[in-house]
């Protein structure tokens, strides 16, 4: 079977028929499939370098690397989970009726399965923030706004991003204020089971706070609305994304530097580096006894900021632009990203085992290797992306689903029951 046919099948369960589709919009492709495979398998290594790779102070050109996919691979990877619901409920065309049902039930219980698997893995208590539990409940939130058309989608993601945070910023300084969040915890069942701060940690407090990364979803879901077949879809998309990364890092820049006291204000609340890397780096440190207000104006990787939303949204929408654009005009280098390709394909497999990898060698190599900040992190990191590729690669020319993709569509399987 070829790369492309193994991307067809790999989707056939989900896609909607090409001959139910309207004239004026063009059925799904297999190109199209594996440039969104290919986004998210870039997504997938850029989150392996930020947990494997050498610090980012290394500098040079693996520096700068590394500085580019801190944060934004998350994104990336939140927003084409965005582009998965849409797929599943109905693309080009959300389902209705007993299909639409049957749609949105597959989303319930893969969120609880990723709910589950995400906790699992957080228990291995590895240094790796998990975000699979947080996108499970991002899951059922979006959901209901899964038949929207791609402009409304892309107003509430707008909305969302100037919005939401200013609201999580009050929320969290109202925790760091009062007892309220200790409170909802201790009697949070969530909460006990899983030895964690539970919907609190969900939704506010922790590393992929629902609140702000919803935006991203919801952009997903939007871009899986357009008929990206088009070229000139794809020109606006990088266009778009070219514009809110100007906006969100070019933003918090002249923002942090025309603001009085700014900067010194961020320096005096975190532990970090200089606070003039806040408008991209993370090097800034996070605040420590209390968020000034003028954190909002930073745009650094998990800032959880307006700046930060834009300016992530904006690379993840390059990167989604030039990948469809790669997979449909350039063969040749397709051909040569098919490993890339093939960990997209098994994305929640290849992130689940490079966090089962880290519990198990944690206690022998790579501490040493990675943790001293140095140079000698980056053959861990470049091993763990060549041992993806191969198992990737090799398992995609046998199976239409990876392991877990496999286990995730059988717990599905009661939805086509749903009358």
């Amino acid at each position: 079977m070829t790369d492309a046919a193994s991307a067809a099948t790999a989707h056939q369960a989900v896609l909607p028929s090409p001959k139910s589709a309207p004239s004026n919009v063009a059925p799904p492709s297999t190109a199209r499939l594996i440039g969104i495979d290919l986004a998210r398998g870039l997504a997938v290594l850029g989150m392996y370098s930020a947990h494997v790779g050498p610090d980012v102070t290394v500098g040079g050109p693996v520096g700068f690397l590394l500085e580019t996919a801190r944060g934004r691979s998350s994104a990336l990877f939140a927003l084409l989970a965005g582009f998965s619901l849409v797929i599943i409920t109905g693309r080009p065309h959300p389902r209705t009726g007993r299909a639409g049902r049957r749609a949105a039930a597959r989303i319930v219980i893969r969120a609880l399965v990723l709910l589950v698997l995400g906790y699992a893995l957080t228990a291995l208590d590895t240094d790796v923030d998990v975000i699979l539990s947080f996108y499970a409940l991002l899951f059922l939130v979006v959901l209901p706004l899964y038949q929207l058309r791609a402009s409304t989608l892309a107003l509430i993601a707008v909305a969302g991003a100037l919005i939401l945070p200013q609201v999580l910023y009050v929320i969290r300084k109202s925790t760091e204020e009062g007892g309220w969040a200790d409170s909802f915890v201790s009697l949070d069942p969530l909460a006990r089971l899983t030895g964690t701060d539970g919907l609190v940690e969900l939704l506010f407090t922790g590393e992929y706070p629902v609140l702000t990364w919803m935006p991203f979803l919801i952009a997903g879901m939007a871009v899986a609305r357009l008929d990206l077949s088009r070229p000139s879809i794809r020109t606006r998309l990088a266009t778009a994304g070219g514009a809110l990364a100007l906006l969100g890092y070019g933003g918090s820049w002249l923002a942090l530097r025309l603001t009085p006291h700014a900067l010194a204000a961020i320096a005096a609340a975190t532990d970090g580096g200089s606070a003039s890397s806040a408008w991209w780096s993370d090097t800034v440190g996070e605040p420590e006894n209390g968020t000034p207000l003028a954190w909002l104006l930073v745009a650094a990787p998990h800032s959880q900021t307006t700046f930060s939303i834009l300016g992530n949204t904006g690379v993840a929408l390059l990167v989604i632009a030039v990948c469809l654009t790669v997979a449909d005009r350039m063969p040749r280098l397709t051909r040569i990203a098919t490993p890339v390709s093939a960990v997209g394909m098994l994305a929640l497999t290849a992130y689940a085992l490079h966090i089962v990898a880290l519990w198990v060698f944690t206690d022998v190599w790579y501490v040493a290797a990675v943790e001293d900040e140095t140079m000698s992190g980056l053959p861990v990191l470049l091993g763990f992306i060549a041992a993806a590729m191969l198992l990737a690669t090799v398992w995609t020319r046998r199976f239409r689903r990876g392991p877990l993709e496999a286990v995730l569509n059988a717990a599905t399987r009661p939805a086509r029951h749903m009358k």
